[in-house]
């Protein structure tokens, strides 16, 4: 697991800035409910999300548990961010109009337990917006790194944490059902083949985790052997969904 406090000041220029920030925040907005309303934020990070999301109707709450993380997220929302764990956080139940969840899912063993919490802080007709399948909005298109990678994605995918279908199930048994989802670019995070082999190597990839030693080995193996290693390829289409009862 990453080292969030550590990672903190370089977050954001690793991830794609305020240009994958806005695009994101945009997103969201298309799914929250109409009018006045109040947000939770949850893992906000550095809260350049976050910020993107406060206007004079609406109320946003950033929860974090990295005091690294936070401490920026308070100079860009003043007053507006909690040091907490997303599955115990320290808000009363029905009492949000809406729970944001970006790329959290994907991070966890095992995400019930976060989407349960996000449940119950929800006023009823509230609104759960999550990102889900981040691994696979790298392969949007037929590029030389999705064929590469394909046999061991098609085999362990279905097992990642934040796979829509294993969401919405969790979700369900929660009484929430699909409402709503759009798609948003992951600008600046398209991939090289170099990058990929370092990324699968550290056992950042949800979907390797899984599989046997020597398919990472091969796909590796295949990955070292493309042109270009060090060009990026596509960046990433981002599903998020929106979840209600």
């Amino acid at each position: 697991m990453i080292d969030y406090d550590d990672e903190a000041r370089n977050y954001d220029a690793s991830r794609g800035g305020g240009t994958r920030a806005l695009a994101a925040a945009d997103a969201v907005k298309l799914l929250l409910p109409q009018g006045a309303c109040s947000i939770l934020d949850i893992a906000c990070g550095t809260g350049i999300v976050t910020r993107r999301l406060s206007s004079p109707e609406r109320v946003v709450v950033g929860v974090d548990r990295s005091r690294g993380m936070l401490s920026l997220a308070g100079q860009r929302v003043p007053g507006g961010v909690v040091r907490g764990d997303a599955t115990r956080r320290p808000f009363a139940s029905d009492g949000v109009d809406a729970v944001v969840i970006v790329w959290l899912l994907h991070l966890l063993p095992g995400p019930a337990s976060v989407l349960a919490e996000a449940a119950r802080v929800l006023r009823p007709g509230g609104v759960l917006m999550t990102t889900v399948d981040k691994d696979d909005a790298y392969f949007v298109e037929d590029s030389d790194i999705a064929q590469v990678t394909s046999e061991v994605r098609r085999q362990y995918a279905p097992r990642v944490p934040d796979g829509c279908a294993r969401v919405l199930g969790w979700a369900a048994e929660l009484g929430l059902g699909l409402a709503g989802q759009t798609v948003f670019p992951g600008t600046g995070q398209g991939r090289s083949p170099r990058r990929w082999r370092e990324v699968i190597e550290a056992g950042h990839i949800p979907w390797c985790s899984h599989a046997a030693a020597s398919q990472v080995t091969d796909v590796c193996r295949r990955l070292a052997e493309l042109p270009d290693q060090d060009v990026a390829r596509p960046d990433p289409l981002c599903r998020l969904i929106a979840l209600k009862a």
